[in-house]
């Protein structure tokens, strides 16, 4: 076994939020459950994206969302076996377990000397918006000089990464809005010669994040995904599809779980300043809006022609109108908002 273990299992009176937080620090989207420093089970991403969707706190143990029919192989099995599992299942990794239902190593795609394969049935064929009009004021005064989506990311341009991020999901058709250094923008994404269909519009006039889907009437007839131009997500973009259609949504909003540890204990009272209870340290955890949203294109006709309005407006729109609007989490290290000073120049955390 080339990789301790260690490093992706978790015991099972952990909690949601542990788990994610240790996928994220592992890199794993699977860990192996340990009860008693033995094998028990495992738990996916998948897992708990669906726990989160079906509304259980962060802070529920993960006993109460571990499957009973779960992968795994016996000492026993030979190696086209594990193979099959790991494909068919799409595992990142396959504990081997003993007749004592004891871990006896992990079998990972290296170790079978193969490359990890690519799953078709993944791929989504959706148009994408992308908002690039915004003058980037977070990152001056480099936009000073360039338009935020040129910004360079690794060896390319913000915008070439997103798109890039998207072809990989299976899109081949884009919009963008922009605005700022429109002339400039647009003669770098004709260089870039990518190999997909893009459509770039100018804004007369900054119109906000949802007023610039004007711009796109009578062009999207279909389900289509809108993204921030300074907005990285690592997850399987099928999911967010999966869910949104599954759920009837008019809208669905990726969100990512935030966690944020308070160095002191917190004091709640009461309407005349009697103690009601001190938490410790508490750990407060949240899901954030990370600006990448699924649409139904329907959506494009609630919004007003040459108007500034908020995508967020349009979502309490739809709210109003009963419509139904979902919410599908990711964990906090799959998002980044490169947009931010600290987390653009730390480029090294996002692969």
């Amino acid at each position: 076994m080339n990789k301790n273990h260690k490093e992706f299992s978790i015991d099972n009176n952990k909690t949601l939020i542990d788990a994610l937080e240790l996928m994220d620090n592992s890199g794993y989207k699977l860990l192996i459950v340990i009860d008693d420093n033995k094998f028990y089970s495992l738990i996916s991403i998948g897992d708990i994206q669906r726990a989160i969707v079906n509304g259980s706190p962060l802070d529920s143990c993960l006993m109460s969302h571990l499957r009973e029919n779960i992968k795994f192989a016996r000492t026993n099995d030979d190696e086209q076996f594990i193979v099959d599992l790991m494909t068919k299942y799409r595992m990142d990794f396959c504990p081997v377990i003993n007749s004592k239902n004891e871990l006896e190593k992990v079998i990972f795609w290296d170790d079978i000397t193969r490359e990890k394969p690519v799953f078709k049935n993944n791929k989504i064929d959706l148009p994408v918006v992308i908002m690039a009009g915004g003058k980037g004021t977070r990152l001056k005064p480099l936009t000073n000089i360039i338009p935020k989506p040129m910004v360079p990311f690794g060896d390319k341009s913000m915008i070439n990464v997103i798109i890039d991020r998207f072809m990989d999901n299976g899109c081949k058709d884009f919009y963008i809005s922009g605005n700022y250094m429109f002339d400039l923008l647009k003669l770098h994404i004709k260089q870039l010669n990518l190999p997909v269909n893009i459509d770039i519009v100018k804004e007369i006039k900054p119109t906000g994040t949802g007023g610039s889907l004007a711009l796109f009437k009578n062009k999207i007839k279909k389900t289509f995904i809108v993204s921030n131009c300074d907005i990285l997500i690592n997850d399987e973009y099928h999911k967010f599809v999966e869910y949104h259609k599954e759920n009837k949504n008019e809208i669905t909003i990726i969100s990512s779980i935030k966690t944020y540890n308070i160095p002191y204990g917190t004091i709640d009272t009461t309407s005349k300043g009697q103690l009601k209870s001190i938490s410790e340290k508490p750990r407060l955890n949240y899901q954030i809006n990370t600006g990448f949203y699924i649409l139904e294109p329907s959506v494009i006709d609630l919004v007003p022609e040459e108007k500034f309005i908020h995508i967020t407006d349009i979502i309490e729109l739809i709210k109003k109108n009963g419509g139904r609007v979902g919410v599908f989490p990711v964990s906090e290290k799959s998002w980044k908002d490169i947009g931010e000073w600290d987390l653009f120049l730390d480029q090294s955390s996002f692969k």
